[in-house]
């Protein structure tokens, strides 16, 4: 009996998702795979550096409105490539959520060339340099059928 494939996309999306469950920050739960010609290079999700206290454990450090003391998801995902010397040129980044104005410019740098995500986040200034860079950024919702 055959059954439904996820596409690659909705796949990727739910490892970011899967990714997510390790966050640290009790403001959200994000999540973050790089893939480079359908192979995981590195997973990241939200949480304080290494060897620093979780928000789960102290709270989170606030400053505007957002939590400070968690690096987001994209960001650790790019760390752990560098970390390890996996190089992240032409890359897709999946995460949860749509990147924001440091992610973006980070992922940038970083010469990732497709951005999928699930749920939006408001941050014109991203979406502009996204736009101007010329990168492709989708928002998918996962689906089963194959693609």
């Amino acid at each position: 009996m055959s059954r439904p494939r996820p596409s690659w996309d909705a796949y990727f999306l739910r490892i970011a998702d899967t990714a997510s469950e390790r966050s640290t920050c009790l403001r959200r739960s994000v999540g973050a795979v790089l893939v480079k010609d359908r192979r995981i290079l590195a997973t990241g999700y939200n949480g304080a550096p290494e060897g620093l206290p979780h928000c789960l454990d102290v709270g989170c450090q606030m400053v505007d409105g957002h939590c400070v003391r968690a690096l987001h998801a994209e960001q650790n995902a790019l760390l752990q490539a560098v970390a390890h010397g996996v190089p992240t040129d032409g890359a897709t980044v999946y995460a949860t959520s749509e990147p924001c104005h440091q992610c973006t410019k980070m992922l940038l740098q970083a010469h990732v060339k497709r951005i999928v995500y699930r749920d939006p986040y408001e941050d014109e200034l991203a979406r502009g340099l996204r736009a101007e860079a010329g990168i492709p950024c989708e928002r998918i919702e996962e689906s089963d059928g194959e693609r």
